[in-house]
């Protein structure tokens, strides 16, 4: 007789309390790094300072601050060997996060410590991690234009040296600073699909390189963090704001998906999309494009009348990545650039308190069944 269980299966584990965290949490419209409020993180403090909560439940102090840019400006260049064998991955008609994947992975190779499960070992694993992540991304964009690598300048933030490693030349502090407040607002998020991914792998006490190839697959979905793209992509499809209302109001008729519209857990708004929302309206006035900021107002009040769906934090930060002239196919490996300190957090956490994750399925197959010869079938 087939096992039945007692309670429902929610399809996506919908619900499901799958572990116990201090690293971020979502109360109704509310998210929270270890305690501060998002919106209070994003007017106030840095990537770095986040980075280093999330790693260590505290704000750090000067010193330690000081410390932590250290350490990443040791980390974030690339030595000659590993710039040639990532020069010579295929990156033409290559999906970026393809890339990103096999790129993370391939740093494993050259780090002594990618197997050493210490404390200390996985801290500095997770250091060299969070400060390469932007570099790739940027090299990735300069060798599909056909230029050279640009390294990093010491004393600058990942914000800061990552637009400069894309774009070759100093950046605009204003830019900076939207970046920054990027990295910032996406830095974790609870216990999403590729942070669950992460601790899944980091259960089995696989190593940190491994867990995070794991999430940085799961992100690479329009589910997940592919959505931001698809959002862009959309407005360029409907053209004009003119033509918004109604492109819309047809796609829900035929039950069309609108990328970067509702959120599996915020069903009262998602508090970074407000802030990403007053950010998209700022750049693409001052890049002379508003008609991109327009267009997402006019669907935001679509869908929210005709659904009650409001955004989520993809779809303003697609026209601020526009805005700033980033090629749409890098929306997400810059998503991974942040995110990586918050799967950073949940496999170190994970580590701290490990049991392999190991869930049932629900039968709903056939049972009886016997063999018979092939004759008879």
């Amino acid at each position: 007789m087939a096992q039945t269980y007692d309670g429902a299966v929610n399809k996506g584990l919908e619900g499901v309390i799958a572990c116990t965290t201090e690293i971020s949490y979502i109360i109704d419209a509310n998210l929270t790094y270890r305690g501060y409020t998002i919106e209070d993180l994003a007017e106030n403090s840095s990537f770095e300072e986040v980075l280093y909560l999330l790693w260590n439940n505290k704000l750090p102090n000067e010193s330690e601050l000081n410390e932590l840019k250290k350490d990443i400006a040791d980390n974030i260049g690339f030595t000659d060997d590993q710039l040639k064998n990532l020069k010579a991955l295929p990156n033409k008609n290559v999906h970026p996060m393809a890339w990103l994947r096999t790129a993370v992975s391939m740093l494993a190779l050259w780090d002594d410590e990618s197997q050493d499960d210490s404390p200390e070992a996985i801290n500095r694993v997770s250091l060299r991690l969070v400060a390469k992540m932007g570099g790739l991304v940027a090299y990735l964009e300069r060798l599909r234009q056909g230029k050279e690598y640009v390294a990093p300048k010491p004393g600058q933030s990942v914000a800061w040296n990552f637009l400069y490693m894309l774009n070759g030349g100093e950046p605009d502090a204003d830019m900076v600073k939207v970046m920054d407040t990027c990295l910032i607002l996406h830095a974790d998020h609870e216990l999403n699909c590729s942070a669950f991914a992460s601790r899944v792998t980091a259960s089995s006490l696989s190593d940190v390189y491994s867990a995070v190839v794991s999430a940085i697959s799961a992100l690479k979905g329009p589910l997940h963090g592919g959505a931001n793209e698809q959002v862009m992509r959309t407005l360029k499809k409907i053209g004009n704001v003119d033509n918004a209302k109604t492109w819309i109001e047809n796609a829900l008729a035929n039950k069309e998906k609108i990328m970067g519209i509702g959120h599996r857990v915020y069903k009262n708004g998602d508090p970074r999309a407000k802030i990403l929302r007053g950010m998209s309206e700022l750049l693409t006035k001052k890049s002379g494009e508003p008609q991109w900021y327009e267009m997402s107002r006019v669907i935001e009040d679509t869908v929210k009348d005709a659904k009650g769906l409001l955004p989520n934090v993809d779809f303003y930060s697609a026209t601020v990545y526009y805005s700033m002239g980033i090629p749409l196919d890098l929306y997400t490996p810059i998503f991974a650039t942040s995110r990586v300190a918050g799967w950073l957090a949940h496999i170190r956490e994970q580590y701290s308190k490990n049991r392999i994750y190991r869930p049932r399925g629900e039968w709903t197959g056939k049972s009886g069944l016997k063999w018979s010869p092939m004759t008879n079938r």
